[in-house]
């Protein structure tokens, strides 16, 4: 019976919160674009604020901005009172988080702000509370039930002021057309990090790289294919560029059709897949996967600059 019940809270929850979040569609209007439009104009940083349950809100949609192409910063409001207001710039714009939107400890941020001509967007559930009666700009948070089964602890709300969050960010994401390459260049380490590598992190170059002209024969593009151990061999023309390529597998299909004294170009396969070496480790391997092969050669301008193996990004690509 204890089982049954926890299942069923557990989906109650669930389902609770899913009603709540639906209700969200409701802000996204006119209001919504002004704010959004004020922020990805902003000078300075977004500074969140918030007590409570919407303090711990706030910091993680500060991060998420800040990961995302929008500087931004976290401060309690009652570490605000206490000498930290002095983050605040004239540019910046400080975001308040309260679902009740009156309390007190607000007022020390909202007083600041006014006096000094910062301009502010609440965050609330009240519409007439103190909190969005004093800032510039507002969004409402829909009434909701909370999940919880007294129905009092911050539940559905925060989930709801927490995807605030998310669509306020992807929204300015869009705006700024921040992309793959810009999250790359803020978010370097981790496993994240890595499997945002470019290829030209990984990839083997000069030397290291099996080249073989189309007039040459079939016995030095097999001492080639030896001599660099990738099971693979890059067919160039007179100008240097890529116009084939043989594979290990290529000279079991011919070995009984005279290979030693074959010319390069009557044996390579024609047209072979390439990557440029500004593209992610995570698209060589995706390529490589779905091609079935194990090797992609790199190219600029179709000259071979390099050469990466499906196990070069297995070693950094985790999923």
């Amino acid at each position: 019976m204890e089982n049954k019940l926890i299942i069923k809270t557990a989906l109650d929850v669930l389902k609770t919160e899913i009603i709540g979040i639906k209700k969200l569609s409701k802000i996204i209007d006119n209001n919504f674009l002004n704010i959004i439009k004020k922020l990805s104009k902003t000078r300075g940083k977004v500074i969140f604020t918030g007590i409570g349950k919407s303090a711990h809100i706030a910091k993680k949609i500060s991060s998420t901005m800040s990961s995302t192409g929008t500087p931004s910063q976290f401060c309690h409001s009652t570490e605000m009172s206490h000498g930290d207001l002095g983050i605040i710039s004239k540019n910046d714009i400080v975001i308040i988080l309260s679902n009740s939107g009156n309390s007190v400890e607000l007022e020390g941020v909202i007083n600041f702000c006014k006096k000094n001509k910062i301009y502010t967007i609440g965050v609330s559930s009240v519409k007439n509370s103190n909190l969005i009666n004093s800032t510039n700009m507002s969004l409402i948070i829909p009434a909701a039930d909370e999940a919880c089964a007294i129905g009092l602890a911050p539940t559905t709300s925060t989930s709801m002021t927490l995807i605030i969050g998310d669509i306020i960010c992807v929204s300015l994401m869009r705006v700024k057309k921040f992309s793959t390459k810009d999250y790359r260049n803020i978010h370097p380490g981790g496993s994240l990090g890595e499997s945002l590598l470019q290829v030209k992190k990984i990839m083997h170059t000069g030397k290291k790289i099996p080249l073989i002209d189309e007039n040459a024969s079939m016995r030095d593009a097999i001492l080639e294919i030896t001599r660099k151990s990738f099971g693979h061999v890059c067919v160039i023309n007179k100008a240097k560029k890529i116009i084939g390529i043989i594979t290990d597998g290529d000279l079991r299909r011919s070995i009984n059709n005279n290979l030693l004294d074959k010319k390069v170009k009557s044996v390579m396969k024609s047209s072979p897949f390439l990557i440029k070496d500004d593209e992610l480790c995570s698209k060589a391997l995706k390529l490589m996967h779905s091609k079935k092969i194990s090797c992609l050669f790199v190219e600029k301008n179709l000259e071979p600059i390099g050469i990466v193996h499906i196990h070069d990004c297995l070693k950094i690509v985790k999923n």
